[in-house]
């Protein structure tokens, strides 16, 4: 059985984020999209560190994706929040 390093705990710790966000987007009516997206891009940050370590192409991919779209939905809820004022 392969021993899990600290890189593969902050995986681990970057998958709860993901879970949590998108439980949290399903459980709740009006979710915080600072809340939301700020979590997803945190979990994508805390895997990519974990994949920098044990590289595996595609899922590293996907991570760059992940939080390119937590970034933008970031931006929009910022931008909304300037609006509404």
């Amino acid at each position: 059985m392969t021993e899990l390093d600290w890189a593969a705990w902050v995986g681990f710790v970057g998958t709860a984020c993901v879970i949590g966000a998108y439980a949290y987007l399903t459980s709740t009516d009006k979710p915080n999209p600072f809340i939301l997206h700020g979590t997803n891009l945190a979990g994508a940050a805390l895997l990519t560190v974990s994949l920098v370590f044990h590289t595996n192409w595609p899922s590293l991919v996907l991570e760059g994706f992940w939080a390119a779209i937590a970034v933008w939905g970031l931006a929009k809820a910022v931008r909304g929040r300037k609006q509404a004022r």
